[in-house]
């Protein structure tokens, strides 16, 4: 069977600060420039983790839940094998259900992983609410050398708690796998004539594919690239922008945005985004995760 590549992405170390980041496995820093100490921190958005963790949980444990059971169907034709006495067919099928039972503790790793990462995630977040909390109300005290450091320490805290938040989100997205899409086409209908020529513009992030494709005289369409990878994101959502070429003139069709959160699963998923506001013209997308 085919093992998805994202349960064996390699552990950096981890840094050496004595905080939830000294316990944490990141990327080298060099990946996270904006995460080193000292850099700009972005606003760490909970609400949106929540959901993408609660989405990844759910399609690993599809992963688990499906080799679980082709490693008890292995298991049961093992064992028939073994009476049957046919060593050779009996050795291929013990190498197969090692190979299995590998993957599935790998798999249990990378759930546990995520788990603790999210749970040291949900830690910060309260503390970081507790800090700000009681800064707000040191802030409508009267103003004293006393009140004035404490307001100092908390505005500390509530600084260290959204840096290591966002160090864990940088931590997290290591594990987020990876996104294939594939090009299947516009939709149309009589908006699309033979001849047309397309460019569909995906993003996410800073991540980028330009493709270009013609409409043919027998309604096929022929694209210059028909898939891509993307490394999920976080925060941000898929940007998709359909512009109709004509000789050098060019004319927009449409751009939409398109969540990730339903890709996490272990099928592929059909996607079929309406790129003008009446859905005259549609791209479909397969995803695979």
């Amino acid at each position: 069977c085919a093992f998805p590549e994202f349960l064996f992405f390699p552990r950096s170390k981890s840094l050496s600060r004595s905080s939830v980041r000294s316990r944490m496995s990141l990327k080298p820093p060099k990946a996270y420039n904006s995460l080193q100490k000292g850099a700009l921190i972005w606003d760490p958005k909970p609400l949106q983790v929540k959901k993408i963790f609660e989405a990844l949980k759910k399609g690993l444990n599809e992963y688990l839940e499906a080799h679980q059971a082709e490693l008890d169907y292995l298991s049961g034709r093992h064992k028939d094998t073994k009476r049957n006495s046919r060593l050779a067919f009996y050795y291929d099928l013990d190498k197969q259900i090692r190979s299995v039972e590998r993957y599935i503790r790998k798999l249990e790793f990378h759930i546990s992983k995520v788990e603790e990462l999210y749970e040291a995630y949900c830690i910060q977040c309260r503390l970081r609410d507790g800090a700000t909390n009681m800064k707000q109300a040191f802030a409508l005290s009267p103003a004293t050398k006393a009140s004035r450091e404490s307001l100092l320490e908390l505005y500390r805290n509530v600084q260290e708690c959204t840096e290591d938040m966002c160090f864990i989100e940088g931590a997290l997205e290591v594990h987020l796998g990876e996104f294939h899409l594939k090009m299947k086409g516009l939709v149309g209908f009589a908006r699309l004539c033979p001849g047309d020529q397309y460019e569909v513009f995906v993003r996410l992030g800073r991540q980028k594919w330009r493709l270009k494709g013609k409409i043919e005289t027998d309604d096929s369409q022929t694209w210059d690239e028909e898939e891509k990878i993307f490394i999920p994101n976080l925060h941000e959502k898929f940007e998709i922008k359909v512009t109709e070429l004509r000789g050098l003139a060019t004319i927009l069709v449409g751009v939409v945005t398109c969540d990730s959160v339903n890709f996490f699963t272990t099928k592929p998923q059909a996607i079929l985004v309406d790129i003008t506001e009446l859905g005259t013209i549609k791209l479909r997308l397969e995803v695979l995760w």
